[in-house]
């Protein structure tokens, strides 16, 4: 293996760089994902949803405490600033969560796009090399000029390698915050709904009779 990275060239060295910092922001993802998946709880953000429709505004406090999971920071954000103004609150707090899944992927998108690129290059240095050669040795030593095509197959096929085995977990990474941003959607008009059924029922009652 350490032979095949020399035969590739200087050129090999940024491609060992963008593999190593691939494959750091792909265990770091990894393993964020999991605490994500982790943490969620969907039985209490049912059950806050279900004190919400009541109005037990101090028993969501006491059930949702300590909580990791993003769906009930967003809802306790917008909970407790519902008589201002839910909507924006949640949408703050859920930018910031989108954000935190977000994060590192374009360092992944850059290096998948950068990969090949460099191993075009290499191949380019490689050929040049291979042609400088020939032209002034003329085709007498075969293995000089075998070498410089070698380092250009090597780097070529270093760099779509990273890129390949990076642009997985880089559809997988986003796919995941896709769903996360549809999950967030559909609980946050959850609430919005309850709130506003909460609301014109306690503006019924309040206009009612004595």
């Amino acid at each position: 293996m350490f032979e095949i990275f020399v035969k590739g060239g200087p050129v090999m060295y940024p491609l060992l760089a963008c593999s190593v910092i691939s494959l750091t922001v792909v265990i770091e993802r990894f393993f964020f994902w999991i605490l994500i998946y982790v943490h969620r709880n969907q039985s209490l953000v049912d059950e806050t949803l279900r004190l919400c429709q009541e109005g037990n505004w101090e028993d969501v406090k006491t059930k949702v405490a300590g909580s990791k999971d993003y769906i009930i920071k967003i809802l306790v954000s917008g909970i407790l600033h519902r008589e201002f103004s839910m909507n924006k609150a949640m949408e703050s707090t859920a930018a910031e969560e989108i954000k935190r899944m977000r994060r590192y992927t374009g360092v992944l998108d850059t290096m998948i796009t950068v990969a090949p690129l460099l191993g075009i290059f290499g191949t380019v240095l490689g050929i040049i090399t291979s042609f400088d050669i020939i032209g002034s040795t003329g085709i007498e030593h075969p293995q000089a000029v075998t070498s410089g095509i070698a380092q250009a197959l090597i780097t070529t096929a270093t760099g779509l390698g990273i890129a390949i085995l990076s642009v997985f977990p880089f559809n997988y990474f986003n796919s995941s915050v896709e769903n996360a941003v549809l999950t967030i959607e559909k609980y946050a008009t959850s609430l919005e709904i309850v709130y506003e059924k909460l609301t014109q029922k306690f503006c019924e009652q309040e206009g009612g009779p004595a």
